[in-house]
């Protein structure tokens, strides 16, 4: 969302106009009557260019300019001072196609000179105005650096972001008119821009269609010292301002599918609708892996072949395409980029069609052909939800065993979902899923244990104790969090309340041992510091 700042020193006009009606615009007298209402909403801002028919008079009657009676529309650039200050004012008010009468004080307008013939001195003047049209004019960078005209509008609202790869024409001209650079299509990433840094600052903000007229000063051209010409373009003086026809052809939407960007999604095709595949739906898809030179490893779903069919989060794939499917439609084409982390890793690997060399980073070319969603919990009856949970439960067990944390983390979270709400079961099957809640946040626990998030270890086992107050493996399980979160006076409440219930338990016994034995540390610790500050405080006052 766009900040709309209000410039310093103006008023914001929300007045209403109603047809007839006069009112007052701002604060220094300025009056406008509406004749004719206008379309839509939009009104001009600073910096566009807008057309006009206007008849001007004086109080009296007396007619001293129109451009109706000339047959010509009177365009002007608004806030620029082009005009009386009356006009830049009352303009910004009115809406396309608006008929309204302007009753604008000496002060907003020739003041005490007039402009001799025809206006005196301290002459109040009524200006009957049609706004015809306007061109907007954005000042793109808020800083007077580059100004865009919109010539042709675009398609849609959205705009380029910095990953993406764009595709423009463009034109750069000297202020007299001279060519000195033209592309009749070139392809660069956003972030990385292409000829000046005016145009990636631009394409940020136009709709694929759109073209535009850029009036880029130097700091957003190529700044005191100019460019020396080169190849087919011209040389740019110093302090150059240029004037750049820029249309945005179109762009590939590019993605970071993982926050530490070493998974990366080119759309080179964008797909149907808005549904995505889900953790656990079977996917169909054509791809070809390749190597950075260009090697093929793989190819799946082409010529005629049958499409490669596999389940998301069932690790029948690389991680890095794993993930990215999941955030593909139906019938987008997409070319990945993935590091060796979310590929092949450190080992060689062999392929149906080459080898992947140790530390590899490799390239899809993937086309989601279809996909059925694994059924949500909501879409399942009670007895379908109770056996789910209890195969997300399994699932879960297994990878824990294999050493998979976080993937394990994942199955104990879905089967706890699927049984979150037990508002429609009946009382047996409430009890079945108190007991797989229980144990799943129990194992959810001692993954996170394991991934060293004590915070969500805590909370887990207060969840189970919330419906077990005397479970011995979450009391113990919270103790183990509190005492890596330093709580050490809460983690030997749990441990206590533990052995009160289970004396002879021998994890919590020794968990007890490692207690005291950190409580020894922290006391000598504590007392090591507040002697240090007593000798201090000692020196001091000595």
């Amino acid at each position: 969302m766009e900040d709309f700042d209000i410039p310093g020193g103006e008023e914001m006009d929300l007045g209403e106009d109603k047809v007839g009606e006069e009112r007052e615009i701002g604060s220094r007298g300025l009056r406008k009557k509406l004749v004719k209402e206008g379309e839509g909403w939009e009104t001009p801002e600073v910096g566009d260019e807008v057309q006009v028919h206007y008849t001007g008079t004086l109080l009296d009657g007396t007619k001293f300019d129109s451009s109706r009676d000339r047959d010509s529309p009177f365009s002007f650039t608004l806030g620029q001072g082009q005009v009386i200050k009356g006009w830049d004012e009352g303009i910004k008010t009115m809406k396309k196609g608006e008929n309204a009468i302007f009753t604008i004080p000496p002060e907003l307008a020739y003041g005490e000179s007039g402009s001799p013939p025809t206006i005196p001195p301290n002459a109040t003047l009524q200006f009957d105005v049609e706004l015809l049209s306007w061109t907007s004019v954005k000042d793109i960078c808020k800083d007077g650096g580059i100004f865009k005209k919109i010539l042709t509008e675009g398609e849609k609202w959205e705009n380029p972001k910095d990953p993406d790869e764009v595709l423009v024409k463009y034109e750069a001209h000297l202020e007299d008119g001279k060519l000195v650079a033209k592309s009749d299509g070139v392809e660069f990433t956003v972030r990385e821009g292409h000829y000046c840094p005016a145009l990636s600052k631009a394409v940020k903000t136009m709709k694929k269609g759109e073209k535009v007229l850029l009036t880029v000063k130097p700091q957003y051209g190529f700044g005191e010292k100019g460019k020396p010409a080169q190849g087919d373009e011209g040389a740019v003086p110093p302090n150059a301002t240029l004037q750049i026809t820029l249309e945005l052809v179109s762009w590939k939407t590019v993605s970071e599918v993982t926050d530490d960007k070493k998974v990366i999604k080119k759309i080179l095709k964008e797909g149907e609708g808005y549904e995505r595949p889900n953790e656990g739906a079977i996917v169909k898809v054509k791809l070809i892996g390749k190597l950075q030179d260009g090697t093929a490893f793989v190819k799946k779903g082409h010529d005629e072949e049958e499409l490669f069919e596999f389940r998301t989060d069932e690790e029948q794939v690389v991680d890095g395409l794993d993930r990215a499917v999941l955030t593909m439609k139906k019938g987008e084409v997409a070319l990945l980029t993935i590091a060796p982390e979310y590929a092949f890793g450190l080992s060689e690997s062999q392929q149906e069609l080459a080898v992947i060399p140790p530390n590899s980073t490799v390239y899809f070319e993937v086309e989601l052909v279809s996909f059925e969603k694994e059924k949500e919990s909501w879409d399942l009856n009670t007895q379908e939800k109770l056996e789910a949970a209890g195969k997300k439960k399994e699932e879960g067990n297994v990878l824990f065993k294999a050493g998979k944390y976080a993937r394990a983390s994942k199955r104990y979270e879905k089967a706890v979902k699927c049984i979150e709400y037990d508002s429609s079961f009946g009382e047996e099957e409430k009890k079945q899923a108190k007991t797989l809640k229980v144990a799943c946040n129990l194992n959810n626990a001692a993954c996170k244990l394991k991934l060293k998030d004590y915070k969500e270890a805590e909370k887990l086992c207060t969840k189970v104790l919330d419906l077990e107050s005397t479970n011995v493996k979450a009391l113990y399980r919270r103790a183990q969090a509190y005492m890596q979160l330093a709580d050490l006076d809460l983690a030997e409440f749990d441990i206590k309340k533990a052995l009160e219930i289970d004396p002879n338990n021998r994890d919590v016994k020794l968990e007890y041992r490692t207690l005291k034995e950190k409580v020894k540390e922290n006391n000598r610790k504590e007392a090591k510091f507040y002697g240090n500050m007593i000798n201090k405080l000692t020196n001091i006052g000595s």
